[in-house]
């Protein structure tokens, strides 16, 4: 800047510090309006310093005038906090920005009984900006007007928190309504008069959040917690779980997003769509943190107005289904075979039992009652297929002799003693087959299932988490540096179903020793797993030997054997099948094949 440049500007200056002392006049600032259809309306006006609006007085120096323009006089002011609060959540907001500060959930607490924060000041940064012909402003550099009110519309309490900057050019208010018993948040942005200077149609978001650790296992939580966004088409998508940074930008509308932890979840939710949008995540040193996360996305303004809301709750799948299209997907159920199981049957089976038991313990062993009853004609199969292969065991074992060096020909020769006898090698697996959904689907259901958050039974102070029944002084690779007794109790009920079962089939060889393996794999496995799933598969083991042992009660080996000798007088003129020919034809190709 030369000197006439320099010269010219000072003088401009005090020409307009003369104008502003002695001849401007501060328009009035109009009211803002807040029309409510409700039963009955409460409004309490918050005390506040509301600025001058007009031409900058000496404190409101031309750089501030030069970039906010006719709300300049909104970036001086006193911060002040709100609150709005109903039987659930209460969540603390600032005058300064219009931005939520702190969320409180008022059921839950931190694995150390602390109060359980959900978003605070020093781990959240919320940040709105808005595009404009004197360039981007963002609205946390500016103080809002309060007002708070509440109503009664339709039977339903709620909340109004109000924030208003009013100047000459119009008005731009930030509407947040809370309803009785609701985790989600309302929020609106209205631009009155002020479409000339915008020169962008959208509200641009900046989330960034550090996740606290709220519960006792690190490692676990770091494996359940990341962000998740659904696409305005309707596909559910995340970042994964990797420790290592990952980044995605989005190029279609999405509808939500979610800061999803293992029992909690942050989401951001567009009433039309968000556009624009980038996320993160990494996963930071720091062992009170979980996962850093952050989200810049961009809100559409349409007609003056943009409107979005929050959700600051649990993954209680019914709560988050009746949020929004597809924010049930921040609670794993499990892949597309396993998860039926779990959202129509298991949440619904513990919803009812709910209602009539405090006691989780009692509820797990209900549910593998209920489960194990309606599973008992399978179960009744499956022992009958076992049995049959077991009394026409010397018939196989004659075959092996006979046929042993011959893999092919002792294959055929099965098939057709099984045609002869009216035995399937299948009918003992396949209903167990169809039992694995249910098995299968605890492994998903438990460690991801807040209703035994902080829940004890027995020796276990938290079903959610495993149960240090033992502490060790040292770590055992793979198993860890405690001893979960219901792990180990599990452990020992499948050893002993094993030997049982293996008195019931014909397995020999590596088969029969499979059963002995498989618990004490599941060992280290488990043993970090929560305590609820083990005494899930304990209670179940244990359900399995009374039936079996029911049914003993009531099949005769020796009936089954008449009735096996009695299909292979019928059968001894059977044809083969199409299928079976098929299979021979098959199997003596293999072996032609072979020899070759």
């Amino acid at each position: 800047m030369d000197k006439n440049q320099a010269t010219g500007l000072i003088l401009f200056a005090a020409v307009i510090l003369t104008y502003s002392i002695f001849f401007a006049t501060s328009p009035e600032i109009p009211p803002v309006e807040i029309t409510t259809t409700a039963d009955s309306t409460t409004t309490t006006e918050v005390a506040a310093t509301l600025p001058t609006a007009g031409v900058p007085d000496s404190l409101l120096d031309l750089e501030r005038q030069r970039k906010f323009g006719d709300l300049a006089p909104f970036t001086l002011g006193e911060e002040e906090f709100l609150v709005l609060e109903n039987e659930v959540v209460k969540i603390t907001l600032s005058n300064k920005g219009g931005s939520i500060t702190e969320v409180l959930l008022k059921n839950y607490t931190s694995w150390k009984n602390e109060p359980l924060y959900l978003l605070d000041s020093a781990q959240t940064s919320l940040n709105y900006s808005i595009d404009t012909r004197l360039g981007p402003i963002n609205l946390n550099d500016l103080y809002f007007v309060p007002t708070l009110s509440s109503a009664n519309v339709e039977g339903v309490k709620q909340q109004t928190l109000t924030f208003a900057a009013s100047s000459p050019s119009g008005q731009l208010i930030q509407k947040y309504t809370l309803k009785e018993g609701e985790y989600t948040l309302e929020k609106s942005f209205e631009f009155q008069g002020l479409q000339e200077i915008l020169t962008s149609k959208a509200v641009k978001i900046d989330w960034k959040d550090e996740i606290k650790s709220q519960e006792k296992d690190l490692a676990e939580s770091r494996r359940k917690t990341q962000v998740n966004y659904y696409l305005a088409e309707g596909t559910y998508e995340n970042l994964g779980l990797s420790d290592d940074p990952e980044e995605a930008k989005v190029a279609e509308p999405v509808k939500w997003i979610a800061f999803s932890q293992r029992f909690f979840t942050a989401g951001i939710i567009a009433d039309s769509v968000f556009q624009e949008v980038n996320l993160s995540q990494s996963t930071p040193a720091d062992s009170s943190l979980v996962r850093s996360m952050s989200a810049s996305l961009s809100l559409p303004i349409l007609e003056g107005q943009a409107n979005l809301s929050y959700y600051f709750g649990p993954d209680q799948y019914k709560t988050l289904k009746a949020v929004t299209l597809g924010f049930e997907e921040n609670v794993d159920m499990g892949y597309f075979f396993v998860s039926w199981v779990n959202k129509y049957i298991v949440v619904h089976l513990f919803e009812f039992l709910e209602k009539y038991f405090d006691s989780y313990g009692i509820i797990i062993i209900l549910i593998v009652l209920l489960i194990k009853v309606a599973l008992s004609p399978l179960t009744y199969k499956s022992y009958i297929g076992m049995a049959k292969m077991r009394v026409i065991k010397p018939e196989i074992d004659e075959l092996k002799e006979k046929y042993g060096d011959d893999a092919t020909k002792m294959q055929q020769e099965q098939m057709k003693l099984f045609s002869q006898l009216g035995v399937s090698p299948l009918s003992g697996c396949l209903p167990l087959l169809l039992q694995m959904p249910f098995l299968f689907a605890m492994f998903f259901f438990f460690p991801n299932a807040i209703e035994l958050r902080q829940e004890s039974f027995w020796w276990a102070e938290d079903l959610s988490t495993y149960d240090e029944f033992i502490m060790l002084p040292f770590t055992i690779p793979f198993y860890g540096a405690h001893v979960s007794l219901f792990t180990l109790l599990m452990t020992i009920s499948q050893v002993l179903y094993a030997h049982f079962n293996n008195q019931l089939t014909t397995a020999t060889g590596p088969m029969k020793n499979l059963g002995y393996i498989m618990p004490v794999m599941f060992m280290f496995v488990l043993n970090s797993f929560p305590a609820g799933l083990s005494f899930y598969y304990l209670v179940s083991n244990i359900f399995t030997f009374g039936q079996q042992a029911l049914i003993k009660l009531f099949v005769d080996d020796a009936k089954i054997r008449q009735k096996v000798e009695e299909n292979k007088v019928k059968n001894v003129d059977k044809k083969k099948s199409k299928f079976q020919q098929r299979l021979e034809d098959a199997m003596k190709a293999a072996d032609a094949n072979k020899k070759k």
